[in-house]
């Protein structure tokens, strides 16, 4: 039963097109400046009450990609059991909105009664002690409320799991007014970017040009597993991962704590949220909308062509050529992202739980 419980996972995983969103390191940098800011706080004493022994913010920021079966081993029997009552958790993490759009509405283009949005809402009522059944139709717990804040927070600053590209096969992007007019014939979802392709390997040379060398590895640090390597990234894998690399060696960390303490020790200055705390997920939308305006300046796609999955499916991507200069902004902008993400969280974790 386990090992069919995996492969369920692992097949949402995959078919939800955004599997992840800043990787491993990433999300755990989110938690991890969260660790801090929350020191010796009222906020930090009541997180410490839903944790397990030895968890922090940091250590479960990766739950709920880990339910997926994607890097983290097997699962738990909490994670089965959640995956269990929640067969839509995969569109937990993401939203669709047209990137060219200023905000998020309910019941948008692209938009649904599961995305991000609408989870961090609920979970955060949770938290409030203010759910009922139909605030919480999913029936979060108090514990996996706060593992999909500490989660969903940072995906929601990932800018391509906010803001979306629709385009035709001539690669021309468009702004749907309806969801019927994606009918995958004129106009096509390009699954938070994971139908956009880059090559790798002149990212790679781009990216090397211009932001600074990755620190040497520590002596006994693991080698991770090398894998085929395709020509191609998804630009959603550039977002999700390449930009988080990129961002540590700009600051030149290596740990997501280390990265944390950095961020920290430089006093940023942070977007403040008002207003009730369960708003606050519309707010952090729009800011990844804004965001995605800058994700796609300058990027240009080319004519659709087909590639074929391994089920035998046929579906469209289109090649993206971006500027010469782009790990520069994109870099920027993950830093910028992942450190109001952390600040974020901690905020609305403070604002349910004050001092």
């Amino acid at each position: 039963m386990k090992k069919l419980m995996s492969v369920l996972a692992l097949g949402a995983a995959i078919s939800s097109g955004n599997v992840l969103a800043w990787g491993n390191d990433g999300h755990r940098a989110v938690g991890a400046i969260a660790d801090q800011l929350l020191k010796g706080s009222v906020a930090q004493a009541q997180v410490a009450k839903l944790l397990l022994p030895g968890e922090s913010l940091e250590k479960i920021a990766n739950w709920p990609d880990c339910v997926k079966g994607t890097y983290c081993g097997p699962q738990s029997p909490e994670m089965l059991a959640y995956v269990a009552a929640n067969p839509k958790h995969g569109e937990y993490h993401y939203t669709n909105v047209p990137f060219q759009n200023a905000h998020y509405h309910d019941h948008g283009v692209g938009t649904a009664d599961d995305d991000i949005v609408q989870t961090l809402k609920q979970a955060i009522l949770v938290l409030q002690g203010k759910a009922d059944a139909a605030s919480n139709p999913h029936g979060f717990s108090q514990r996996e409320a706060l593992i999909l804040i500490t989660h969903l927070v940072g995906d929601i600053h990932q800018p391509l799991h906010v803001g979306n590209a629709f385009l035709g096969k001539d690669g021309q992007f468009f702004v749907p007014a309806t969801q019927a007019e994606i009918d995958d014939v004129a106009i096509f979802n390009a699954r938070g970017g994971n139908d956009l392709l880059l090559d790798d390997a002149k990212m790679t040379a781009l990216s090397d040009a211009v932001i600074p060398a990755p620190l040497p590895a520590e002596e006994g640090t693991a080698k991770a597993p090398a894998y085929p390597k395709s020509p191609t990234k998804p630009l959603h894998s550039y977002w999700d991962t390449t930009v988080v690399d990129y961002a540590m060696r700009r600051l030149s960390t290596r740990t997501p704590q280390q990265f944390a303490r950095t961020v920290i020790a430089s006093t940023p200055v942070v977007s403040a949220n008002n207003g009730d705390p369960a708003t606050w997920p519309y707010q952090w939308a729009d800011a990844s909308l804004a965001a995605s305006k800058i994700a796609f300046t300058d990027v240009v796609a080319g004519p659709a062509t087909q590639q074929t999955s391994r089920k035998g499916e046929v579906y469209n991507v289109w090649s993206l050529t971006v500027p010469d200069n782009y790990p520069v902004p994109s870099s920027a902008l993950a830093k910028q992202q992942l450190t109001e993400a952390g600040y974020h969280l901690a905020a609305v974790l403070q604002a349910i739980w004050p001092q």
